[in-house]
């Protein structure tokens, strides 16, 4: 019983820090306060699991680490978009091409320009790129070796943004 009230009180002792962490990783006052009441349960649930030799503020704060990375992925996780339809539609539609005003239509219009101002060499391969192909799919297209489609990537569009470097 001893060793319970000991570990209870460890663990209460630890919440400032504990928030003083969870503000750390959350930038966010609530969703600290949520980070810590939620470590706090998992703690507690997993009291039989501690080992007396064991550091227990490290402890603690791996399991608040957990929680926080867990949820960080499980965020993304449902943020992220998956087409179920035959032809990719909704992955085809433009989701704000920034074509609707005459600035917008005008920039494309010479980023195009400027694209097939390119040699093919490097055009060829950019234009891929953009188009959503994988480099390895490129190079084998092309019949280049990967390092070579690479660097021609970089360089296409290192003087792209040279010659729009207005627009920034």
């Amino acid at each position: 019983m001893a060793d319970k009230l000991s570990f209870k009180q460890r663990l209460l002792g630890l919440q400032g820090n504990l928030f003083n962490f969870a503000c750390q990783l959350t930038s966010n006052r609530d969703a600290a306060q949520d980070l810590v009441q939620d470590t706090t349960l998992k703690v507690l649930d997993n009291e039989a699991k501690y080992v007396d030799n064991v550091n227990f503020k490290g402890w603690v704060f791996t399991i608040m680490r957990n929680i926080f990375i867990n949820n960080y992925r499980r965020q993304v996780r449902s943020a992220t978009v998956i087409d179920t339809t035959e032809d990719l539609y909704h992955l085809n539609l433009s989701q704000e091409s920034g074509l609707d005003s005459p600035e917008g239509s005008f920039a494309a219009k010479e980023i195009s320009i400027a694209i097939n101002s390119f040699t093919d060499e490097y055009k060829v391969p950019f234009t891929m790129y953009v188009a959503g192909y994988k480099y390895s799919e490129i190079a084998e297209k092309m019949n280049l070796p990967l390092g070579t489609v690479k660097s021609r990537i970089f360089f296409a569009r290192k003087r792209l943004q040279s010659i729009l470097k207005d627009y920034r």
